[in-house]
């Protein structure tokens, strides 16, 4: 008897903290697009597309999504980055440095979305979700098994690839710019799928091992150090 009270409470203490964490969880929802939409608010007001109407001449070629693939030798990666810094100059763009932590694909995109890159684990979670729900948009371009490739894109650290920057078009309804140091392939369309996207974001991609955020030369915001929110970090 005392057995039997003791799981039965031990029973109901379980499912008032699942039902806690549950009303918790749906709270940190509705904190997380309240601050993420203030956010977004502020960096259409910063810049909307000026970036897109500026450079609207340049030619793209088709984007196909793909895993990474092999890491240039450091000789060839400061060559790629000579080329990239001669074309940004070109079209009088400049970066805003992003942190090479494994991250700098989502910090880039929570940059351009956001006006702040350190929402980059918001990023990806969203990432991950429409990779996980709309499998069959992407499986075929991902040689592994895509379980395996889903488990991988969820830890912090683990590099974006093409394939998260289409996701990234697709969740977020945007067309996400590319300048490449890739010698024939300087910029890079990437579209939604069946939609018009609301917004541009521009990214510059060195040599398939960082992306930074792009800016017009003279319109980098200066980052201040933000108070940290304990949903995100």
């Amino acid at each position: 008897m005392s057995e039997y009270y003791g799981n039965s409470r031990a029973s109901s203490s379980s499912t008032t903290s699942s039902l806690n964490s549950s009303s918790q969880g749906t709270e940190d929802d509705h904190t997380i697009a309240r601050i993420l939409a203030e956010e977004e608010e502020n960096s259409l007001n910063y810049g909307g597309n000026k970036l897109g109407r500026r450079l609207s001449h340049l030619d793209s070629i088709p984007h196909t999504p793909r895993v990474i693939g092999e890491i240039p030798d450091p000789n060839d990666a400061t060559l790629d980055h000579g080329r990239l810094s001669s074309r940004l100059a070109t079209y009088g763009l400049t970066e805003m440095q992003i942190e090479g932590d494994g991250n700098c694909q989502f910090r880039a995109l929570s940059d351009q979305l956001y006006h702040n890159p350190e929402y980059h684990k918001h990023v990806r979670k969203e990432v991950v979700k429409q990779l996980k729900h709309f499998r069959k948009l992407y499986e075929g371009y991902v040689p592994m098994r895509y379980k395996s490739y889903l488990r991988k894109m969820k830890r912090l650290g683990e590099w974006g690839d093409h394939v998260t920057l289409q996701a990234a078009a697709d969740r977020f309804g945007v067309k996400i710019c590319l300048v490449t140091s890739f010698r024939d392939n300087g910029y890079i369309d990437i579209l939604p799928k069946d939609i018009q996207p609301s917004r541009e974001l521009w990214l510059s991609f060195w040599s398939e091992v960082h992306y930074n955020s792009l800016y017009e030369i003279g319109e980098v915001p200066a980052r201040v150090r933000r108070k940290k929110h304990w949903l995100f970090f």
